[in-house]
């Protein structure tokens, strides 16, 4: 089949390219208005089914209040404030400004409501709170601009007023996630391209991945689009699709350009090439391609908007990625031919002796990996383990508007409130009872909730309809801070005397956690079984998929480990926070775990070559890490690059997910890939490519163990002067 899609390319090359083209421009046309049809609502994180959500829809139906939404206006005030002072004109004017919204419901200050709480330690700022019903996506974000340029007009509260709270702080979030991860992909980009002409040794051969970049994230965009046409999809989804595709395409791009490359060199720039390249690099990129989209396809299984939004992104950026690799890469290559190597210093290009170089290096250091490798594979395993250890002591945090920085509007109201207020009003723990009425029960309930450690203050039950009833609870602290989300445990450990549901910042964080946690053994499930049958597929054992399992964990922890290390620890010149962002762990995993398996896929590719062309299992081992080491060296090197961009972000959760996967992908390509492969290939030997009887039948007779074109031979191991130090010192090393 690869042939054949090899040779089809070549001959119908400038036809094949041509579509490339017309479907990037009509992709380019369709995809172009994504940005405006992504949701970016706290209904994102939540479980749809969930009783929090369920307690939100009784108390928004019954009161025309939507407990998720709401504005806060911080005022700063010429004189000193307190209970009994008249409202100053400042604030009047702040509480007339809301009052006007269509979609404010209340509107409360320190005097309408009597409360101390709402006026600062230093008695000259204060807040006004204003709850709005049900608001659309689109309505939220016009109304933050009509809002900011309400304040801006009027020169009263022009530097005196603040808007933040809940529906600006999630606009505000959207719009500083799209600034940043633009400016961290326009700082980024010039190092990757100095980073691909030195890996690739010339501008033309550097160009081809970032060509496929480009088509690659237009199809990604397209694919998208199409998907806001039957579900919602989270802003989230832009900063994984532009990372992961611009990393993807540099690793598709630099495994089939190698190869290309090695191919001219013994057939020329023919059909012979094309037809050889697509046949062993494009069945590995088909593979590897599969097992990453498997990975994040995972993320489906929870019913999280803003995950399987992830999740739907990174599936369509891999598929993009690969449709481009596959079919467009080839055709390109055909009608370049020995031009790919043009416009690189002649001392540059990549001759016999370069190749013989980089894998020599390579080839030594796994002849000394498989000399000890006992020693080696615990050694490597047990710095693994450390560097995981500190995952025991994770906590977990949600995202809100504490997350966005000073120079944003609602990042400064949050800032405000955690330094300025004493006991800044919080979004109360909101308990709904299915009850038509029975004062005492619920009174002595109340009651109860009053003397959980943490609750500041219990409001007197209330009539919600005929059928439910509402207790109001005000806890300590910040919404999401460890006091207020222990106390909101133990106040949903109480046993109520009816049917309760919780809501509120807290109680939402916390079903959100519970959620997320009875989701991860299904999404668990289908990453570890289509994994196990992908890399059965590719490679024809069983031994190396679970051993491929394992590597991937302690990779994938190693990583985990270091993001508690640097976040909820407080190292590297990151402050402590109080967790780790919940959804963060999950993406990561996901994201490192199929990029694991890429470059193990890579990898396993070569030593099957070299066992087909008859290799004994070392010297085909110490071959194929000699073949791929400089290729996953310099494509690990380029995706840290592209996914670690989004570590410049100011917000908290986007530096995790950016830092936490390009520390899993250097991991593996260094100590997973360099050490413990070789060292565990070597401690198994043959029994490596196990399997039963009846599964290697149904292998072969599915033609899957199918490594290069049926006339290949052992010509495509030509290049590499490696393999034939593989047949004598490696070979009598081991």
């Amino acid at each position: 089949m690869f042939s054949a899609l090899g040779s089809a390319l070549h001959t119908r090359r400038r036809a094949s390219l041509l579509l490339a083209v017309l479907a990037t421009v009509l992709a380019a046309l369709f995809g172009g208005t994504v940005q405006s049809k992504l949701t970016n609502g706290l209904s994102d994180y939540d479980d749809p089914g969930g009783a929090n959500v369920a307690a939100r829809h009784v108390i928004e139906k019954a009161t025309g209040i939507d407990a998720q939404q709401g504005y806060a206006l911080l005022v700063r005030t010429d004189a000193p404030l307190d209970a009994k002072t008249p409202k100053p004109a400042r604030v009047a004017a702040a509480a007339a400004l809301l009052d006007a919204r269509p979609e404010v419901e209340q509107v409360l200050d320190y005097a309408s409501a009597s409360n101390p709480s709402l006026i600062s330690d230093d008695s000259r700022s204060t807040l006004v709170i204003g709850s709005v019903g049900p608001m659309k996506e689109s309505a939220t974000i016009d109304a933050e601009k009509a809002l900011q340029k309400a304040i801006e007009d009027d020169p009263a509260l022009r530097g005196n007023v603040w808007l933040g709270g809940p529906t600006p702080g999630h606009v505000q979030v959207a719009d500083v996630s799209n600034t940043d991860l633009a400016k961290a992909e326009t700082l980024a980009l010039p190092f990757i391209l100095i980073l691909l002409f030195l890996v690739f040794r010339g501008v033309v051969a550097a160009l081809v991945p970032l060509v496929g970049a480009i088509v690659s994230l237009l199809l990604t965009l397209a694919g998208l689009r199409l998907a806001t046409l039957f579900t919602s999809v989270s802003t989230g989804a832009l900063n994984l699709a532009f990372a992961l595709g611009l990393g993807l395409s540099v690793d598709f791009g630099l495994l089939m350009v190698s190869r290309y490359r090695e191919e001219i060199a013994v057939h020329g720039a023919g059909s012979e090439a094309v037809r050889r390249t697509v046949a062993t690099a494009g069945r590995t990129v088909l593979f590897s391609a599969l097992t990453v989209a498997a990975a994040l396809a995972a993320l489906i299984a929870f019913p999280h908007p803003y995950l399987r939004s992830m999740g739907l992104a990174g599936v369509i950026t891999v598929v993009s990625a690969a449709l481009f690799a596959l079919l467009g890469l080839p055709a390109l290559l055909a009608v370049l031919g020995r031009r790919v190597n043009s416009l690189a210093p002649r001392r540059w290009q990549r001759d016999i002796s370069a190749g013989e170089a980089a894998g020599n290096r390579w080839h030594k250091l796994a002849s000394a990996v498989m000399h000890r490798p006992a020693v080696v594979a615990v050694a490597a395993t047990a710095v693994l383990l450390l560097v995981a250890s500190p995952v025991l002591g994770i906590k977990f945090t949600g995202a809100d508007a504490s997350t966005l920085p000073a120079d944003t509007s609602a990042g400064k109201v949050a800032q405000s409130l955690e330094k300025d207020f004493a006991k800044p009003p919080a979004s109360p723990l909101q308990i709904v009872l299915d009850t038509n009425g029975d004062g005492a029960a619920l009174a002595s309930y109340a009651r109860q909730i009053g003397s959980v450690p943490g609750v500041e203050s219990v409001g007197a039950p209330f009539r919600l309809d005929d059928g439910h009833w509402e207790i109001d609870a005000v806890l300590g602290g910040a919404p999401l801070s460890t006091g207020a989300k222990e106390a909101a445990a133990a106040v949903q450990d109480v046993q109520a005397p009816h049917p309760s549901r919780y809501t509120g910042l807290t109680a939402d964080f916390l079903a959100q956690k519970e959620s997320i946690g009875d989701k991860l053994p299904l999404a668990a499930g289908i990453l570890t079984v289509v994994t196990l049958l992908l890399l059965f597929a590719f490679c024809g054992s069983l031994i190396l998929p679970f051993k491929a399992l394992v590597m991937n964990l302690l990779s994938t922890g190693a990583a985990m480990g270091f993001l508690v290390w640097v976040f909820q620890d407080g190292h590297f010149g990151f402050a402590a926070q109080n967790g780790i962002e919940v959804t963060t762990p999950v993406l990561v995993f996901a994201l490192a775990f199929g990029l694991s398996t890429d470059y193990n896929v890579f990898l396993l590719g070569r030593i099957k070559e070299g066992r087909s062309a008859g290799l004994d299992d070392r010297a085909a081992v110490a071959e194929g890490l000699a073949r791929t080491g400089p290729v996953v060296t310099s494509a690990a090197a380029l995706f840290c690059l592209a996914v670690g961009a989004l570590a410049l972000s100011r917000l908290v959760f986007i530096k995790e997910l950016g830092l936490g996967t390009a520390f899993a992908v250097l991991v593996d390509a260094t100590v997973v890939r360099a050490l413990l492969v070789p060292s565990l290939m070597a401690l198994l030997g043959s029994a490596n490519w196990w399997a039963p009887a009846p599964l290697r039948r149904l292998h072969r007779a599915l033609r899957l163990d199918r490594m290069e074109p049926p006339d290949a031979g052992p010509s495509a191991q030509e290049p590499a002067p490696a393999q034939k130090k593989a047949e004598q010192p490696a070979a009598s090393a081991s």
